[in-house]
């Protein structure tokens, strides 16, 4: 488990609900009695992010990587976006996330260096249960997703639980990212398959 995760739960080391969310192991949200909590305190700091941003983007700054201490230097976002679990999030140096990136769950997340995140892209970390009976009693469990360096996604991209990406790959607006997409692809469509492999040269800066 990545060391700051490791940090906050230990800041919070009564909290099992959160343990387990962190290590994929099932959860009851709804009848947690800490983890709705974490959300919402999650949303009242983007929501301050968001706010202040264009007034003073230099504390803008500093909030989110206090909300998000995995970050790395340069990042870049623009308002809005809405992050459930800012501690279970890693960002590489240089990526940039457009306006309305939203992370849903807290699940572990990697999003690598130099990446170029499109508006409207969602990533999902929670599954409900499947049966009937344990969807009813609002059993779920939450798996990590994993962005690699460089990767490019078009607008309104949809990541759902344990997919990954590898590195320099470009995801297709509108795709729904389902599995694992390899290093150097282009990928597309609802489920997301592989296009073509990247060109070597771009045509259009020949």
């Amino acid at each position: 488990m990545d060391a700051r995760v490791e940090e906050a739960l230990r800041n919070y080391p009564d909290d099992d609900d959160l343990r387990r969310l962190f290590e994929g192991e099932p959860t009851q949200y709804r009848k947690s009695m800490t983890l709705p909590r974490h959300v919402a305190e999650a949303a009242r700091m983007c929501s301050r992010i968001n706010a202040v941003y264009y007034d003073n983007p230099d504390e803008a700054y500093r909030l989110f990587h206090e909300f998000v201490p995995g970050a790395g230097e340069g990042v870049q976002f623009t308002p809005r976006f809405e992050i459930e679990y800012g501690m279970a999030l890693t960002i590489g140096r240089g990526t940039f996330l457009n306006k309305d990136f939203m992370i849903c769950g807290g699940g572990l997340v990697t999003i690598g260096e130099d990446c170029l995140i499109g508006p409207r892209c969602t990533i999902n970390t929670p599954n409900h249960a499947l049966d009937v009976h344990n969807r009813l009693d609002g059993w779920e469990h939450a798996l990590p997703v994993v962005i690699g360096n460089n990767v490019w996604f078009g607008s309104n991209v949809t990541v759902c639980p344990g997919a990954s990406v590898g590195d320099n790959t470009i995801i297709g607006a509108g795709s729904v990212v389902v599995g694992d997409i390899p290093a150097n692809t282009i990928a597309a469509g609802n489920p997301c398959n592989i296009i073509r492999p990247l060109p070597e040269i771009d045509p259009f800066f020949a």
